[in-house]
């Protein structure tokens, strides 16, 4: 993370994300909605001071990983070879835009497409306490409008063949 980051997020207790010195090993990691929350403010201030998004890494594992991200403003379609996103959201309102064909698709790593938008996708709105599994492959996108935010902790999990 760069300085900005750091400084704003240093502030957050994480004890529920890094376990204290001393304490016996949790095999099972737990994240309250009170502490995501609080995280995700510091997010909001990150986005703020960047391009209206912003997300972090809480955890990874063998086969997948957890985010926790916020927006202010529309994300730009994505598409996953690999990987499927379960979004659980916390916080706030969305439309994810999903299928149809990508526009001005571009290759931003192996297995990663990112594209302006979505032509021909099928919409929904996603609110606090829903739940939404985009499989590994399908274009996707998060609208947001201008007086909203999203708030979401994403599953990123590797579909193995």
């Amino acid at each position: 993370m760069d300085l900005l980051s750091n400084s704003i997020l240093k502030d957050v207790d994480l004890d529920e994300v890094s376990p204290k010195a001393g304490a016996p090993k949790n095999l099972v990691d737990h994240w309250s909605p009170a502490v995501l929350l609080e995280r995700a403010a510091y997010l909001r201030k990150l986005a703020k001071h960047g391009n209206g998004s912003a997300s972090e890494t809480l955890k990874e594992y063998p086969q997948h990983y957890a985010m926790l991200s916020f927006r202010s403003r529309d994300g730009e379609v994505e598409v996953h070879e690999k990987f499927v996103d379960l979004f659980c959201v916390l916080a706030g309102k969305a439309t994810l835009v999903t299928g149809g064909v990508v526009n001005e698709a571009r290759t931003i790593a192996p297995g990663e497409t990112r594209g302006v938008s979505i032509e021909g996708g099928a919409r929904q709105t996603l609110r606090a306490g829903d739940v939404a599994h985009v499989p590994a492959g399908t274009p996707h996108q998060m609208l947001v409008k201008a007086e909203d935010t999203f708030t979401a902790l994403v599953m990123k999990i590797e579909e193995v063949s």
